[in-house]
This record gives structure tokens, C-alpha cells and sequence, in this order.
């Protein structure tokens, strides 16, 4: 199997299966003397778990990071840093009559096609669980980041149709982590929240959308050709589980305006060169520009719904299933670390490639 592992300089592989006896990683790359803060990585990781809210799934897991290798008296040595978190609330009994079942929208059909087997229980590495490593990968670019001023923020901008209408400019965004769906305006959230919570009684799911942040990130992340920043950002954020679209900027609205109106005329601001208005994103030709980086991310709703659907088995017997188990009804407040995470990761690393060019 492969594409287990995502960067080019700073680096994650993953590995672990969701009922699997743990989920880990391996971080290559990381500079060497770096103070690491556990609490904030531990902080970071309390925000994806399960069970943390009445709208999201159940599932009751610690989620407590062990670092195996990488790190001396706090600091990071240069070194592989090794990791680990254990599972321990798996069931996997509530999965035993999908065991020959391919769930709807689910990768059961693909995986099994592509391997000829497949863990039937939890999804084996096609769950959302896998996404745990990201969340300790990310926060350790963070902490690197974070030191050179760059700020990253993700917020839940909207639920099925509850969308929120104000610019992010005009939010506070800090309030992001005040109310369960991790929107920064209350009034919003209390509306999204509700919806959820009706969704969640009619034993179905719903999906939305999450708004990515990134502050004075440095001119010059990012090549003309392949290796363009905004490209590198979707394909991360599309790699996170239930991701379906990706926009940078203005994004599909551009198809709606002309070059007059979309064209981000340049200004000088207290003698820093900034553009009037930020409809590329902050990105332009593949290269930052120093502008805010803004993105948006597409969740589907969550594929698991219980209530009776049809289906196939590998068998090809057409059938019907009803699901068991403990599912989010909404994945967007726990998926917001997630997209700071690959955000993270994306800037650390184009960072780095920088340096490295101009040895």
C-alpha cells in the first residue's frame, strides 16, 4: 500500500488502522533544537477526539500522545520523531454483519477491489481515525511557525444551508473554540448547532463547509510551475477524509465576474506592497504574495447514516443494511484541527524548501 506519507522536507507518515491496536506516525524533517509543547499538542488532539460534544460521535478515546524517538530533554533532536496513540474504545462487534457488505459511499467496494481485502471493522485505514497523526504532525509545525508569526485559523463557516455571512475580517475569530460547532459568531453556531441536533434525530447526517486562515505567511512559498502553493494546499486539504471541493480566493465566484472586477490592484501600505483587495487568496502565480491566505474546504456529509439503506454484498446479493455504532452527524467541529493541521504542514514545509533553495 502506498501513499502512506505526505511532504517533501517536513515530512508525516502514518500508519494504524481505526480498530487496530494504534494509530502513529513518523515526522522527518523537523529542525533540531525545537521546544516542544506537549500540553499544546495534547490541546490540539482534545479538539479532533471523539465524544467531546453531544453532536459528535461518542466514541470515548483519550487520544493521549506518546513520543517514542526524536526528542531529548524537550527539544527536538533533528532525529525521526516516532509517535504513538493507542486505541481503546473500539467495537468492533457492532461492524460484524457489514463484513461482506460494501456500505454506500463508503471505500469498502474500492478498497476491496484495489486489495483484495479489507478490515470490515472501523474501515481499517480509510477512517477518519487515521487523521489522529495529522493532528500531532500539525501541531509541531505549529509551534515551529508560530515562532516566525505565522497564524493559522480554521472555523465552521457552514452547515447544509446555514452559512455564515459575515467575512472572516469582520469576525473575532478567537470565539472559534466557545460553542460545539466552532463557529466564531454565536448566533450562527446556536442556528447550526440546532440543525445538527435535528439531523442527528432523524438518524441522518449533514455536511458543510470549514474557512482556513493563514497570517503573514512570508512572500515567496511556493514555484510557477508544479509545485504551486495553493495546489499543494488543496491536495492536502483533499486528503483529509469527506473532503470533496477545494477554492483558494474567490474560487468558483470568479467565474461569475470580469478581470476588472476580480483584479487585485497593488497599493503601498505604510511602505509594504499589498493589494486593495484579496480575491487571489494571497497566493498569485503559485507564489505568496504576503497577503492573508484564505481556502475553503467541502465536507460531505458523513456516509454512515442509521437508517436502512440498499445495497450489494461481495457476493453481489443485493440486500438492505441498517447500521450500528457511535457516528458523527456532522464531522465539521473535529475536522476543523484536521485542516489546520495540513495547513500547518504545507506552510512548514514550503518554508523549509525555501531555506533550502537559497543555500
Amino acid at each position: 500500500m502506498a501513499g502512506n506519507t505526505i511532504g517533501i522536507l517536513y515530512r508525516l507518515t502514518t500508519f494504524g488502522e481505526s480498530h487496530g491496536k494504534a494509530v502513529g506516525g513518523i515526522i522527518d524533517g523537523c529542525p533540531a533544537g525545537i521546544d516542544l509543547d506537549f500540553e499544546f499538542i495534547q490541546r490540539e488532539l482534545d479538539r479532533r477526539k471523539p465524544g467531546q460534544s453531544a453532536i459528535t460521535t461518542q466514541r470515548k478515546e483519550q487520544d493521549k500522545v506518546e513520543f517514542l524517538s526524536g526528542i531529548f530533554e524537550g527539544k527536538t533532536t533533528g532525529a525521526p520523531i516516532g509517535f504513538v496513540i493507542w486505541n481503546s474504545d473500539h467495537r468492533s462487534k457492532d461492524y460484524d454483519n457489514l463484513r461482506k457488505v460494501y456500505r454506500p459511499s463508503h471505500a469498502d467496494y474500492t478498497y476491496y477491489q484495489k486489495y483484495g481485502i479489507r478490515e470490515h471493522s472501523g474501515g481499517g485505514r480509510s477512517s477518519a481515525r487515521i487523521t489522529i497523526p495529522r493532528v500531532v504532525a500539525g501541531a509541531v509545525a505549529k509551534l515551529i511557525i508560530n515562532k516566525l508569526g505565522i497564524e493559522i485559523a480554521a472555523f465552521t463557516s457552514q452547515v447544509g444551508h446555514i452559512k455564515l455571512e459575515q467575512d472572516y475580517t469582520q469576525l473575532d475569530l478567537s470565539n472559534t473554540e466557545s460553542n460545539a460547532i466552532r463557529c466564531p459568531d454565536n448566533e450562527t453556531a446556536n442556528r447550526m448547532i440546532s440543525l445538527v441536533e435535528s439531523i442527528k434525530k432523524q438518524d441522518d447526517t449533514v455536511g458543510g463547509i470549514i474557512t482556513g486562515v493563514i497570517k503573514n505567511a512570508p512572500i515567496g512559498l511556493g514555484e510557477p510551475e508544479f509545485d504551486k502553493f495553493h495546489a499543494e494546499l488543496g491536495k492536502n486539504m483533499l486528503n483529509i477524509n469527506a473532503v470533496k471541493g477545494f477554492q483558494i480566493g474567490s474560487g468558483f465566484d470568479a467565474a461569475l465576474l470580469k478581470g476588472s472586477s476580480h483584479n487585485d490592484l497593488f497599493i503601498v501600505d505604510n511602505e509594504k506592497v499589498k493589494t486593495k483587495t484579496n480575491f487571489s487568496g494571497g497566493v498569485q502565480g503559485g507564489i505568496t504574495n504576503g497577503m492573508d491566505i484564505v481556502f475553503k474546504v467541502a465536507f460531505k456529509p458523513v456516509a454512515t447514516i442509521l437508517k436502512p439503506q440498499k445495497t450489494i454484498d461481495t457476493e453481489l446479493n443485493e440486500l438492505e443494511i441498517n447500521p450500528k455504532g457511535r457516528h458523527d452527524p456532522c464531522v465539521l467541529p473535529r475536522a476543523v484541527p484536521i485542516v489546520e493541521s495540513m495547513a500547518a504542514m504545507t506552510v512548514l514545509d514550503f518554508y523549509l524548501r525555501n531555506l533550502a533553495i537559497k543555500l
